[in-house]
């Protein structure tokens, strides 16, 4: 069995820590170098219902895409939940690593999954990282389809092929215009409009769309079409995506790991109501 060192060697050589955002937290949160590990769990968040699922699991490395301290902290006390998070972990001889600016722009990367989960083909980087020769990394993704759908089915397909939350997909534009070209980006996406115009695409799947820029960006770049899911829904398919290049990296070295990916749905939000108005076109009185 490899240590931990090893592991995550590997995992910084498929995301360096130095192409985070300076903003991010990433990297290794808890863990002994030296310690063995046979068992390696990959989520999104690494909230409480995760890491009690590692231990079940009898995990020895958590990998997350979302940092556990973003802004820092002055204690991990247990009377907080991020520090039961913490205690939990060490108790458990469980490691917590974390990749994520850093794998939002690699090649592959967290829009790459996304796009493919999608049944999207990529073209190239919607924000190209400018130390890439090549290229491929960058910030979300522009893609084209196989064939053109209306913003309707593409919808459709978004709703069926993401994992199920209680947002759905949410649609800005006219549901009945035709798509060839689709920018995606796993995650918070709205400050990417100009960059989506840039890119003359026919519609923008992200997520945590707001009211104001999408209003904006519809009145600025129609017929630009925008579909809005949920900010775990559109990260999860990473998951997966870095699973199957750990499980390579195994292989190629003999570690033999079992690695997993957890399917516990992470997303706060727990329900949904539809509108019922009898008047769809006018607000209540």
């Amino acid at each position: 069995m490899p240590r931990l060192s090893e592991v995550i060697a590997a995992l910084e050589n498929l995301w360096p820590a130095e192409r985070a955002e300076s903003w991010d937290a990433v990297g290794t949160v808890v863990g002994d170098p030296d310690q063995e590990v046979s068992r390696v769990l990959f989520a999104v968040d690494p909230v409480q219902e995760i890491v009690d699922e590692a231990v079940k699991l009898g995990a020895d490395l958590l990998v997350t895409h979302h940092p556990l301290y973003l802004r820092g902290t002055t204690t991990v006390a247990a009377t907080h939940f991020k520090g039961r998070v913490v205690h939990t972990l060490i108790k458990n001889d469980i490691a917590l690593h974390v990749a994520h600016t850093n794998a939002d722009t690699a090649d592959p990367g967290v829009s790459d999954a996304l796009a493919g989960a999608l049944d999207l083909r990529v073209t190239g980087p919607l924000v190209p990282d400018p130390t890439d020769p090549e290229g491929r990394r960058g910030l979300g993704r522009v893609c084209a389809l196989d064939h053109p759908l209306t913003v309707r089915e593409f919808a459709a397909r978004a709703a069926e092929r993401l994992p199920a939350t209680a947002q759905g997909i949410r649609v800005a534009g006219d549901p009945e215009a035709l798509l060839r070209t689709v920018a995606v980006s796993g995650g918070s996406g709205d400050s990417l409009f100009d960059h989506v115009h840039a890119a003359g695409v026919d519609a923008f799947l992200t997520a945590d769309l707001r009211h104001h820029p999408v209003s904006e960006a519809i009145a600025a770049h129609s017929p630009l079409a925008l579909l809005d899911a949920a900010h775990w829904a559109t990260e999860w398919p990473w998951c997966e995506l870095a699973a199957s290049q750990l499980d390579e990296i195994s292989d190629r070295h003999g570690w033999d790991l079992r690695v997993h990916v957890s399917k516990t749905v992470t997303d706060p939000w727990t329900a949904h109501a539809a509108a019922t108005t009898s008047d769809p076109l006018g607000a209540p009185n």
